[in-house]
């Protein structure tokens, strides 16, 4: 499994993280929202998507899954700063996939790592 995990577009947390980004991006079209929360929710969902995309594309890219954090945090914050805790739905959204997205970075850091210490060998 961890020879399977350093291949391009094979990483678990990594597809994860484009689901995540993607229902953060459609998330003002079911839920109600303000001005600020559409546009936060659209334009960090979007970014957690695509570097998701990126880090499957290129396994070793340790950097993507670090950037996958902050956006992650980023989400998490966003109903307090951008003052949209008032739209249960959104808000929830942004809390609920802020914590999952970081956790996803988290677990793909060490995977990362490995790729990029080790470039694309494989054990055998």
């Amino acid at each position: 499994m961890a020879v399977r995990s350093k291949r391009a577009w094979t990483r678990p947390h990594d597809w994860a993280e484009v689901v995540l980004g993607l229902v953060a991006l459609l998330t003002p079209l079911w839920a109600s929202t303000d001005n600020a929360a559409m546009w936060t929710m659209i334009v960090l969902g979007a970014l957690i998507a695509l570097d998701g995309l990126l880090s499957l594309a290129v396994p070793g890219l340790v950097y993507g899954e670090g950037l996958q954090v902050v956006l992650g945090a980023l989400l998490f914050i966003a109903p307090w700063v951008m003052t949209y805790t008032g739209l249960g739905v959104a808000a929830w959204s942004s809390w609920i996939i802020g914590a999952l997205t970081v956790i996803a970075g988290l677990a793909a850091l060490p995977v990362a790592n490995s790729v990029h210490r080790g470039g694309m060998r494989t054990a055998h």
